[in-house]
């Protein structure tokens, strides 16, 4: 069998490598797509990929991994959904776009949504097969720890924070946090890391980047796999984002803000100025 694994967007590396690493486990025929804004990005640059789709219609392949929204409809092959996170009450996470064939689901409350929706429109099938970009903090749950200790040591510390905040302008706290988070890292002198996602606006982008360089235990991450980054933190801070539901899954402390998720097991807050209190508590 021949497959694609299709990539729009630079996250799409983390969740598909699990998946690349069992097909060549397999001896399983593949190539990566990766379109013309990630060539710079791709991680993976010694096997196959292309960003031509002539390429991928001539490739004929048998099945397409896509952890985006969208895959042209005339490449052969099963054309399979694979997600590109957890959070479920984003808007658009179960709106069929009659792309695909077969959705590979997280767990039941996604499988029991698209099987909803299978019975309405009855062209594609649900396998419920868990998030294979989870995989990948089973395997690097301790590489890191030699450059956690060097980091911490580095900057006179003992906690790392994450900040992750999605783009979306109407759900990121990166604009009502940034007094906030400025504050935190001045009055507990914690080593925080800002990891933002790969469409967040540039203006912003410079904001917290300028605030980088104005202290030093604050660090913009440029690198644009987050699961290193996920488990290196001792605590997460973000707002509605597939990234705390990973986070809370290697049993560590996450903080929201203003989230619009309907089951919050986590501290979440509705005020600016509380942030810092909240990471002390949390922390004890």
């Amino acid at each position: 069998m021949k497959f694609i694994l299709f990539c729009q967007n630079a996250y799409a590396f983390g969740i598909m490598s699990p998946i690349r690493d069992e097909l060549v486990k397999r001896g399983s025929q593949y190539i990566w797509f990766v379109s013309q804004k990630l060539v710079q990005k791709f991680p993976f640059v010694d096997e196959p990929h292309t960003s031509s789709i002539l390429d991928l219609q001539l490739y004929q392949s048998d099945v397409i991994f896509v952890p985006g929204n969208e895959v042209p409809y005339y490449l052969r092959g099963i054309k399979t959904q694979i997600f590109h996170g957890l959070a479920g009450e984003k808007k658009g996470h179960f709106r069929i776009r009659h792309y695909f064939d077969l959705y590979l689901t997280q767990g039941p409350y996604f499988t029991n949504r698209f099987n909803e929706l299978k019975e309405k429109h009855g062209n594609f099938d649900v396998i419920e097969t868990g998030w294979p970009k989870l995989d990948s903090y089973g395997l690097h749950k301790t590489s890191y720890e030699a450059e956690k200790q060097e980091l911490l040591a580095r900057h006179k510390t003992d906690k790392i924070l994450l900040y992750a905040p999605t783009f979306s302008p109407s759900l990121t706290s990166a604009s009502a946090l940034l007094e906030d988070i400025e504050t935190l890292a001045a009055d507990t002198g914690y080593l925080l890391m800002v990891k933002f996602h790969d469409l967040m606006s540039e203006s912003l982008i410079h904001t917290y980047k300028a605030l980088s360089q104005k202290h030093k235990n604050i660090i913009f991450v440029e690198e644009k796999n987050i699961i290193k980054f996920l488990l290196l933190a001792d605590l997460l801070i973000s707002d509605t984002s597939s990234v705390i539901y990973e986070f809370l899954l290697l049993n560590k402390p996450a903080i929201s803000f203003k989230t619009i998720s309907k089951n919050v097991r986590w501290d979440n807050l509705t005020e600016k100025g509380q942030l810092t209190k909240s990471v002390l508590a949390n922390l004890k």
